[in-house]
C-alpha cells in the first residue's frame, strides 16, 4: 500500500528511510543534507563503507543508529573526482535500486517504510517517471510505503 504523503520525512515514523545518493557522495544538499546533518555517523560510516567496498550505482547500503534505519540507494553516478559532484542519477539505477530495496523489506520484515521524490533533486530525474517506477516495485508489496511527494520542512506528515 502507498500512502503520498506531504511534511518532513525525517519525522517520519517508517520503520525506515530510503533516500538516494551517489557512491561516495558527499551529503551536502537536498535530503542527504538533512541526514548528514542528523545523524553524522551515518555519514562517516558511509563515507567509510563506499572506500572499502566499492559500491556501484544501483547497490544499497543500510545505517542502523539512534533508533533510525536509513537504506541509502544509490541511484546516482559516483563523482569522477574525490571533491566532485555526484553524476546523474538514470532511471536503469533506479530500477535496480529499488529491487534491492524490495529484497530488503521481504527480507527485514519491515512493515513500513518512507521514500521521498527518489532521484529526482540532485538526481535530475523527472518525477512522474520515477513515480511509476516506484509503484511498479513497492505497491505490490505488503508493507505501509510513505512517498513523500511534497517535502515541509518540521511538519509531521498524516501517515
Amino acid at each position: 500500500m502507498i500512502k503520498e504523503v506531504n511534511g518532513d520525512i525525517l519525522l517520519s515514523g517508517a520503520q525506515a528511510i530510503a533516500h538516494g545518493v551517489a557512491p561516495n557522495d558527499h551529503f551536502n544538499s537536498g535530503l542527504a543534507l538533512s541526514l548528514r546533518e542528523a545523524f553524522p555517523s551515518m555519514y562517516k560510516d558511509f563515507r567509510q563503507f563506499c572506500h572499502t567496498a566499492h559500491p556501484k550505482p544501483g547497490e544499497t547500503w543500510v545505517w542502523n543508529g539512534y533508533g533510525k534505519r536509513i537504506v541509502n540507494l544509490l541511484t546516482q553516478e559516483a563523482p569522477k573526482t574525490e571533491n566532485g559532484h555526484p553524476g546523474r542519477a538514470t532511471i536503469i539505477h533506479v530500477n535496480h535500486a529499488l529491487r534491492e530495496l524490495v529484497k530488503l523489506v521481504e527480507k527485514e520484515k519491515l512493515e513500513s517504510i518512507a521514500l521521498p521524490r527518489l532521484a529526482t533533486g540532485v538526481g535530475g530525474l523527472d518525477w512522474e517517471e520515477v513515480r511509476q517506477v516506484i509503484y511498479h516495485f513497492l505497491e505490490p508489496l505488503p508493507v505501509k510505503v510513505l512517498l513523500y511527494s511534497q517535502f515541509s520542512k518540521g511538519v509531521k506528515a498524516a501517515e
